[in-house]
């Protein structure tokens, strides 16, 4: 089975809490908070964890805050591999308002990754033992850190022979397209700003993909449609693949969650299809939980055996 490396360089610990209502000017009691590990690749790590899979999270880490993150991860019995920064570790909050069930979520930057951090962390992929066998970069970049960053970061899969799997948008995305990656899961807004132009239909979209493919610089797209399900583009065209139906509890995690079940699919040496199909029940069973929880094993492999047939079309 191909090694699993998932790549965070801008992690975050969740903090979660929940108040009756959201007032202006007011001072807001909210219960005891959670803490948990955030970040595109330690989610996708985490999500592999659960579905009984194996993979290394190597991520920065700073601060004090930073020591805290460790230690929730050491908590999980998470395979990761802090590579130490300057800066301190960022802290996310999301708050849910108990009279609505509507939940707010506030993003922080992240610290400031001097050039020879970055650099170092280049190094340290290009040098691991064992090469890894599919190697994921997912979340958002730091501050300070080059927008053709995970350009290089593709650069160095193809010398360690990696194939390269990207969840992120923007600039960064186009960075890492250019220089070429084995997938990418954009939503249709992020695939928009990639492709430079609107996408009204699913034949535009699967054009779209097919350009990116025929110039080599994806082999797949995993375009996420959110209730949708997902389109899965390749060189053979595009496989609409529906999401169960479930009841949404929270949002949060659902993108790392369909990272995590296509991965650990790829890992298992299915075919692209059905990795993507076991992606989307992830995704479903994440949207099924609380606040920042993530995909839970039991929900993912009942809605995966449900979907097997006649739950794609093209």
């Amino acid at each position: 089975m191909p090694s699993i490396v998932t790549l965070t360089v801008n992690p975050t610990i969740d903090k979660g809490t929940r108040v009756e209502r959201v007032k202006p000017s007011s001072k807001l009691r909210c219960e005891e908070p959670t803490r948990e590990p955030g970040g595109g690749g330690l989610n996708v790590s985490r999500v592999i964890q659960e579905m009984g899979g194996k993979s290394r999270a190597l991520y920065l880490s700073g601060g004090a805050t930073g020591e805290i993150l460790e230690d929730l991860l050491d908590g999980e019995e998470l395979d990761h591999y802090p590579l130490p920064i300057q800066g301190w570790t960022r802290e996310s909050l999301h708050v849910t308002e108990a009279s609505s069930g509507d939940q707010f979520r506030f993003g922080m930057p992240g610290p400031t990754v001097k050039e020879s951090e970055w650099r170092a962390l280049l190094d340290i992929l290009r040098d691991l033992d064992p090469r890894p066998g599919i190697l994921v970069a997912s979340g958002s970049l730091a501050p300070g850190m080059p927008d053709d960053f995970l350009g290089r970061v593709s650069e160095v899969a193809a010398q360690v022979g990696a194939r390269l799997v990207v969840d992120t948008s923007g600039p960064p995305l186009q960075g890492a397209v250019a220089a070429g990656a084995y997938l990418v899961k954009p939503n249709i807004r992020e695939f928009q700003e990639l492709v430079g132009r609107d996408l009204p239909d699913e034949e535009a979209q699967i054009d779209a993909g097919l350009e990116l493919i025929d110039e080599g610089r994806v082999e797949a797209v995993a375009l996420s449609l959110g209730r949708g399900g997902a389109l899965l583009i390749t060189a053979e065209g595009g496989e609409h693949i529906r999401t169960p139906t479930v009841p949404i509890r929270s949002k949060v995690g659902a993108g790392d969650s369909m990272v995590a079940g296509i991965v650990l699919g790829l890992a298992r040496e299915w075919e692209l299809g059905r990795a993507v199909r076991f992606g989307v029940a992830c995704g479903a069973a994440a949207v099924m939980t609380d606040g920042s929880e993530l995909a839970r094993r039991v929900d993912a492999e009942r809605l995966f055996h449900g979907m097997k047939e006649g739950a794609s079309g093209s």
